[in-house]
């Protein structure tokens, strides 16, 4: 009886061993079975702080491109029709002998900055509105989302031509006609936006505390609100670059011979099977501050997103 207990002792000691054992025989694959997203986070958050360093560096150059600019972009300076890398001209001059560096940059500056303009028009007016709809609630947000809607329904380059037609021609009306239109969007994001954090228990908790509603609004709410806004606002900047060039295109934009990126390729179309450079490349511009614009917004939000 001795020998089985000693048997079955060891036996069990053995099975010990095993069952032991067998984790620790596991450990090394389990750490190279990590999830392949735990593994690429470090990478992602690099790719995306470099794209938002995009974003800055176009509105740098945006703010300086008189200073990049080499030429005069209204004046002749050169031979007409010069290819890209010329002697002289980077990107080569148009029909005019303008050079195409110096139209591009002061285009990208126009067509940046008034993109910049409609946005932040759009989120200050629509921000507003959402804010007191979501917050104050009842007949308030009630009356504030259907006069939203009667803006919504509105095609902003239909009400563009319309501003202009009244107005009379340029830029600023374009601007003014599509920031009449771009506002509701922002108001219907940031008043679902306050909705739900109005039901957060932290604001519950401030509420039930005796916090006023202003106080409510500015010391727990907002701050919520803030980095949808940012993301929702870079995201947009692109589609207003490109609505933007698009009415420039059809000559509802700055007066010639100011340059322009959508009026650019508009005047210089007839030149596509000749002379291609000349309209592509303002249009390459145009579709470049629309890309950039998306990857940044894109990576402000997984930046904001991984911080939270």
């Amino acid at each position: 009886m001795s020998g089985t207990t000693r048997t079955t002792g060891m036996t069990g000691a053995a099975g010990a061993v095993d069952t032991a054992g067998a984790p620790l025989s596991a450990v090394p694959r389990r750490r190279f079975a990590l999830p392949v997203g735990e593994r690429l986070r470090p990478a992602g958050r690099n790719v995306s702080r470099v794209l938002v360093a995009l974003l800055v560096l176009t509105t740098l150059v945006a703010l300086l491109a008189p200073v990049l600019a080499p030429d005069n972009p209204i004046q002749p300076v050169g031979d007409l029709n010069l290819p890209p890398l010329s002697a002289h001209h980077l990107l080569g001059t148009d029909n005019l002998g303008r050079d195409l560096l110096s139209r591009t940059l002061i285009g990208l500056r126009a067509s940046w900055f008034s993109a910049l303009a409609v946005v932040a028009v759009g989120l200050l007016a629509g921000g507003l509105l959402g804010v007191v709809a979501g917050a104050f609630g009842g007949w308030v947000d009630a009356l504030l989302m259907r006069f939203t809607d009667l803006f919504l329904a509105l095609p902003g380059a239909l009400v563009a031509i319309a501003v202009n037609a009244a107005l009379g021609p340029g830029l600023l009306h374009t601007l003014i006609g599509v920031s009449v239109v771009w506002w509701p969007y922002y108001a219907r994001i940031i008043r679902a936006e306050v909705r739900g954090l109005a039901s957060r228990p932290h604001v519950e908790a401030a509420r039930l505390a005796g916090a006023g509603r202003l106080r409510l609004i500015g010391r727990h709410i907002l701050p919520g609100v803030v980095p949808t806004a940012l993301v929702t606002a870079s995201l947009d900047i692109g589609n207003v670059v490109v609505l933007l060039a698009g009415l420039s295109f059809l000559g509802l934009g700055q007066s010639a011979p100011a340059p322009e990126l959508g009026a650019d390729v508009q005047n210089s179309l007839y030149l596509l099977l000749g002379q291609w450079w000349i309209p592509i490349i303002p249009a390459l511009t145009v579709m470049l501050l629309s890309l950039i614009a998306n990857l940044g917004g894109d990576a402000l939000r997984n930046l904001l997103e991984g911080d939270r």
